[in-house]
């Protein structure tokens, strides 16, 4: 699916099955995307991965708002991984993947102070992420 915000430093331009296109970047594993235009990895591939130290990572930019997209579906984080949150008082906005990068779109292009924790949607990355878009157009057609 492809997105656009404008004026966002850095935005999500698509996604799909194990991958991001940031800027003009595709990237195959999670991320953490900052307010200062920072695209870093991130090592939980899952939300089942998650631990308390990887939410922390995204407390310590200092954020207004902190999106966390949990791959094809929402899973909210247990209860016991919340600390960094209930420490620093913010909140924390978990939603599935494709719902986050539309979010963080949206509140970077405003220049809201946001961070963002995605996991891709799912394993197997097409070789070329403009080609698998053009076969999905393509097939919407048949």
């Amino acid at each position: 699916m492809r997105l656009h915000a404008e004026g966002s430093a850095v935005r999500v331009g698509s996604y799909g099955p194990g991958y991001f296109v940031i800027g003009e970047r595709t990237v195959r594993h999670s991320v953490i995307l900052a307010p200062d235009g920072t695209v870093e990895p991130w090592p939980p591939a899952a939300s089942a991965d998650l631990d308390e130290e990887h939410l922390r990572r995204l407390v310590s930019y200092h954020p207004e708002v902190v999106l966390l997209g949990t791959g094809a579906s929402q899973t909210f984080p247990p209860a016991r991984l919340l600390r960094p949150f209930v420490e620093s008082g913010l909140g924390l906005e978990v939603m599935d993947t494709p719902a986050a990068c539309r979010t963080w779109n949206v509140l970077a292009g405003e220049g809201r102070a946001v961070v963002a924790g995605m996991m891709p949607i799912g394993l197997g990355p097409p070789s070329r992420p403009g080609r698998a878009q053009a076969t999905t157009a393509e097939a919407g057609k048949r």
